[in-house]
């Protein structure tokens, strides 16, 4: 684990627009890890990250698969993910900042084939595509509590990540905000529920809960169009 990090329950940043509070804190982090080598916080503790790549060992996932870490922050998954032997490794953020300080990270930790860059989930580019696993720590969260359009920018994130992972591509979850059931919903278009992953539970008035929920879902095939068919019966 690197030295100094820490482990925590996210916090939105209260800021209008969104985009500026998490420059500001990214640049805040970045400057600490300049000043003492501290990467920052790891969004759900160090045991969330230990947990990913447990299910993807578990799953004897290749170590060449394609991984894409959906606002990647301090990019500490990605150097964890790199520290097991995956070597396909990308991470977005659209936070310049973030950027920035994943990128120091990555040259502190030697781990020069981690792919780092600059973009909005909700604005993809054509290139982020083709991805065998996606991996979101509370991007949709973050994205969920956005005050301008919250029901319209989730959409999107579930159209953006229909683009971004193959058919079949797993993607794992991790939110604060969301329960199983209603991220069930949330993702209900294009994708199938494979597992639920094991998460802290607490007791509050006698009923038991999950602090955090953990999801792994699969994207469901593409189903040929009618002139897809229409093509194959041709070339028949």
């Amino acid at each position: 684990m690197l030295p100094g990090s820490r482990g925590f329950t996210p916090t939105i940043p209260p800021t209008d627009p969104p985009a500026a509070g998490w420059d500001a804190a990214y640049e805040r982090e970045l400057q600490t890890f300049q000043d003492i080598g501290d990467a920052g916080e790891i969004w759900f503790g160090e045991e969330s990250m230990v947990r990913i790549i447990r299910w993807l060992e578990k799953q004897k996932v290749p170590l060449d698969s394609s991984v894409l870490d959906i606002g990647t922050g301090n990019g500490v998954l990605l150097i964890e993910l790199a520290k097991s032997g995956y070597m396909n490794l990308t991470g977005i953020d659209y936070s310049p900042s973030a950027i920035q300080l994943s990128e120091k990270v990555r040259e502190k930790e030697g781990m020069s084939n981690i792919k780092l860059k600059v973009e909005d989930f909700l604005a993809p580019s054509a290139e982020l595509s083709e991805f065998e696993i996606c991996i979101d720590k509370g991007t949709f969260d973050a994205i969920s509590l956005n005050p301008d359009n919250a029901v319209g920018k989730r959409k999107q994130y579930v159209r953006s990540l229909c683009s971004a992972l193959k058919p079949e591509g797993f993607f794992l979850i991790t939110s604060c905000n969301w329960t199983k059931e209603e991220l069930l919903n949330e993702f209900r278009e294009g994708f199938e529920i494979l597992e639920e992953l094991p998460t802290p539970k607490f007791c509050y008035g006698g009923r038991i809960g999950n602090s955090v929920t953990a999801l792994v879902f699969q994207r469901k095939k593409v189903r040929p169009s009618i002139s897809d068919k229409l093509d194959q019966l041709r070339k028949v």
